[in-house]
């Protein structure tokens, strides 16, 4: 079956690149022809770019304050950054030609997909999508011959944030799917409350991939071994967490490592773009591989902690969503490696407590079972 993935927009974002390799390597594993949608990422509004410009260059110039002028890079200066990552993708994920709008999903039609799969991440979310209708696949609303799924859709947050006119129109579109699965066990509440439809919870596609696949791919890289075993992916930075990996330091007799662009555009500028360059996919990867613990405020940072077995500690942020990681962390029954912001102190009890990885790996199992048997079925 020819089969296209409408997922979020290929960014520097290694959660998200992985997510998008790891369901089309699972759907061509199963006899599939698979196209991954290649498509614009939402992009800032000219009057605000020149707010912030205007704003910035007044503050520098007449205020003497030390700010970059400009916070987002060009299109040169953004290939340099996604240099690595890009090249993941290419070497990695077959994508169809690039949508550089909303209309170009229209597009899609001429390429004459059986089926298509919507996921995973937090497609759902309409911060996330311009137009969050086409996540519902409402370009190919008037086909009656393709087959509509969703896989691990998420909303990110356990909330309902759609317009009336948007939860009308989805309402409609969901109606048309095959079958309709979501990864966050909110997500099947929001499903029938606000869409009426009914939705199962499975896994996040990342979790679908044996771990000896994801070490080949690092492999195929030949990286450099890490010296480092405490690593820290850490997408939100600030005193209390800084202090945990300090702490972690001290108590471990570890030094903190981390995957992540020494600096990014929007603090550095242009002056020192080398800095914000994204380390490879198979870096990041790797990072997991080598630690001997994980400090993460990041779903995937958590998930990849799973993957290859590492004790770890998850930090939440209720501004990106909660749900993600209690949702994820209770089908292993490890909601107690996470902390909030009130309850940070605990970390330290964490860093000597075991992780039952056998009961884990037991669980992972049949979750997996369950998760691709909802794929082979939907897409009989």
């Amino acid at each position: 079956m020819k089969i296209g993935i409408v997922t979020l927009p290929f960014n520097s974002n290694y959660g998200g690149i992985l997510q998008a390799y790891a369901l089309q390597s699972v759907l061509k594993k199963m006899g599939h022809t698979v196209l991954t949608v290649n498509r614009f990422s939402k992009s800032i509004p000219v009057y605000m770019k020149i707010l912030s410009f205007a704003k910035r260059f007044a503050e520098r110039y007449f205020l003497q304050k030390k700010v970059i002028v400009r916070t987002w890079p060009n299109k040169r200066e953004q290939d340099t950054i996604a240099q690595h990552t890009k090249r993941f993708i290419t070497e990695n994920i077959e994508i169809t030609e690039y949508l550089k709008n909303e209309a170009g999903f229209n597009k899609l039609n001429r390429i004459g997909f059986e089926a298509y799969v919507v996921g995973s991440d937090q497609v759902w979310r309409p911060k996330y999508s311009p137009s969050i209708e086409n996540h519902f696949l409402a370009f190919e609303q008037n086909n009656s011959k393709v087959k509509r799924i969703s896989y691990a859709a998420s909303f990110g947050v356990d909330s309902w944030e759609y317009s009336p006119k948007q939860t009308e129109n989805c309402r409609e579109l969901v109606q048309l799917f095959n079958a309709v699965s979501v990864r966050e066990k909110s997500g099947i509440s929001l499903c029938k409350n606000n869409l009426n439809v009914d939705a199962i919870q499975v896994l996040d596609p990342t979790l679908l991939v044996d771990k000896d696949e994801y070490i080949g791919l690092v492999k195929k890289d030949n990286l450099p071994e890490q010296n480092e075993t405490l690593l820290t992916y850490l997408l939100d930075q600030n005193s209390a967490i800084q202090e945990i990996v300090s702490g972690a330091e001290r108590k471990l007799n570890k030094k903190a490592f981390s995957t992540m662009p020494r600096a990014f555009f929007r603090n550095v500028g242009a002056q020192q773009l080398d800095k914000c360059i994204a380390p490879p996919v198979t870096n990041w990867i790797k990072g997991f591989m080598d630690a001997d613990f994980v400090i993460t405020d990041s779903f995937h940072g958590t998930v990849y902690s799973i993957i290859f077995n590492k004790p770890f500690i998850s930090i939440g942020n209720t501004k990106r969503g909660m749900s993600r990681f209690t949702s994820f962390l209770e089908m292993f029954d490890l909601q107690d490696r996470l902390l909030t912001e009130k309850n940070l102190d605990r970390y330290e009890e964490l860093l000597n407590r075991t992780v039952d990885f056998d009961s884990v790996n037991i669980k992972l199992a049949k979750l997996k079972s369950q998760s691709i048997t909802f794929l082979e079925e939907a897409l009989r």
